[in-house]
C-alpha cells in the first residue's frame, strides 16, 4: 500500500514537472521571438544600455567578478561532479553521476548550439547585430548555467541526503539567489542583454525540470524521497 502510494506521489511529480519544462521553454521562445522581431523586451535592452555604467575599479571590481564566476562552468561543473561523486560512494548508486554528466552535457550542447544560432553580439561592443555561426550573446550561459547547475546540485542533495530532505524550500531560495546575483551582476558589468539572462534563466530552467522530470519517471531505490 505504501509503495502504491509512493509509486502514485513520484508520477504526478513527474508529470507536474513535465508541464513545467514545457512551459518554461514556452517562455524562452516568446523571449526569443521578442529579441528577433525587435519587440518590447529588445527595446527595453536598449533602454537600459542607455544607462551610463559605472566603470568599477579595485576591490569593487574583484567582488563583482567573483560573484560573476558563481554562474562560470568551470566552477559550477566541478562543484556539481564532486558532490555527485560523494553521494554516489555514499549511497552506492550511479545514478547522481548519470544525473550530474546528463545536465552539463545538455546545458552545454542545447545552450552552446543556441548561442551559435542566434549569434548575437554582447552590449559592450555597442551593436546588436546577428550573425549564425559565431557564439553570441543569446541565451546567456551564465545564467542558464547558474539555474541549471546549482539547481541540479540542490536537487541531488534535496533527493539523496537527510540534512537537507526537509530544507527543499531553503535550497531553492538559495538557488534563485545566486542566479538573481549573477543575472545582476551581469547587467552592471554589462555583459549581457537584459533578454540574454531572461532566456537564459527559462532555458536552464526548462532543462533542469526536464531531467528532474526524467529522474522521476525512473527513480532510485537509492532515493530517501
Amino acid at each position: 500500500m505504501i509503495w502504491g502510494s509512493l509509486e502514485v506521489h513520484r508520477r504526478q511529480e513527474r508529470n507536474r514537472a513535465i508541464k513545467v519544462s514545457l512551459t518554461l521553454f514556452l517562455a524562452f521562445l516568446i523571449v526569443t521571438e521578442q529579441v528577433l522581431t525587435k519587440g518590447y523586451l529588445y527595446r527595453f535592452d536598449h533602454r537600459i544600455k542607455a544607462i551610463k555604467h559605472h566603470t568599477f575599479r579595485g576591490m569593487s571590481s574583484h567582488v563583482l567578478l567573483a560573484l560573476d564566476d558563481l554562474g562560470l562552468r568551470s566552477l559550477t561543473a566541478t562543484c556539481l561532479l564532486v558532490t555527485a561523486v560523494l553521494i554516489a560512494y555514499r549511497y552506492r548508486s550511479w545514478r547522481p553521476i548519470y544525473f550530474s554528466v546528463a545536465a552539463l552535457l545538455l546545458l552545454n550542447g542545447v545552450v552552446g548550439i543556441a548561442k551559435i544560432l542566434f549569434g548575437r553580439s554582447k552590449p559592450r561592443l555597442n551593436l546588436d547585430i546577428y550573425h549564425s555561426g559565431v557564439v553570441g550573446s543569446y541565451p546567456s550561459g551564465h545564467s542558464s548555467n547558474a539555474l541549471l547547475t546549482w539547481g541540479a546540485l540542490a536537487y541531488l542533495l534535496y533527493r539523496y541526503t537527510k540534512f537537507f530532505a526537509r530544507r527543499f524550500i531553503t535550497l531553492y531560495s538559495l538557488v534563485g539567489l545566486v542566479t538573481a546575483t549573477v543575472c545582476l551582476v551581469s547587467l552592471i558589468r554589462n555583459t549581457h542583454w537584459l533578454s540574454d539572462l531572461i532566456g537564459g534563466v527559462f532555458l536552464g530552467g526548462s532543462i533542469l525540470v526536464f531531467l528532474i522530470a526524467a529522474d522521476r519517471a525512473w527513480p532510485s531505490e537509492r532515493q530517501l524521497s
